[in-house]
């Protein structure tokens, strides 16, 4: 049988970070909760025992690279230094978008971003493995 690992989705924003769980036997993303510091997300890759992160990197609809293209490579930098985990870029446009469907509540922005960490790691689970 093959081991566990264990999987955080992360929608990375300047102000606040959506997470997301999985392992590679169920192959299902559920949405973890919010974070606002990458102190934090790091905390939770050592308490959940992660073995790979996939980040969804900002693109506009063109294709484009966003605003936070510098903030977000510093941001992923460090988490690949201090982690010491794989990390996975995936695309993440339309996720915001999905995110605002699934959850039904307009208000609680904090919920679509874990919703939106979900969508990536699911799109990356359903891709590679």
């Amino acid at each position: 049988m093959e081991e566990a690992k264990f999987y955080l989705g992360i929608d990375w924003g300047s102000s606040k970070i959506g997470l997301s769980l999985a392992d590679n036997q169920n192959l299902l993303a559920s949405p973890w909760g919010v974070v606002k510091t990458l102190e934090e997300v790091l905390a939770t890759i050592r308490r959940e025992d992660i073995s790979e992160v996939i980040v969804g990197r900002p693109i506009s609809l063109s294709g484009q690279s966003d605003k936070f293209t510098v903030g977000f490579a510093k941001f992923v930098a460090r988490l690949s230094k201090e982690s010491g985990l794989p990390v996975h870029l995936i695309d993440e446009r339309m996720t915001t978008h999905a995110a605002q469907k699934l959850s039904g509540d307009k208000k609680n922005k904090a919920k679509e971003d874990a919703i939106a960490a979900m969508l990536i790691l699911q799109t990356y689970l359903d891709k590679e493995l």
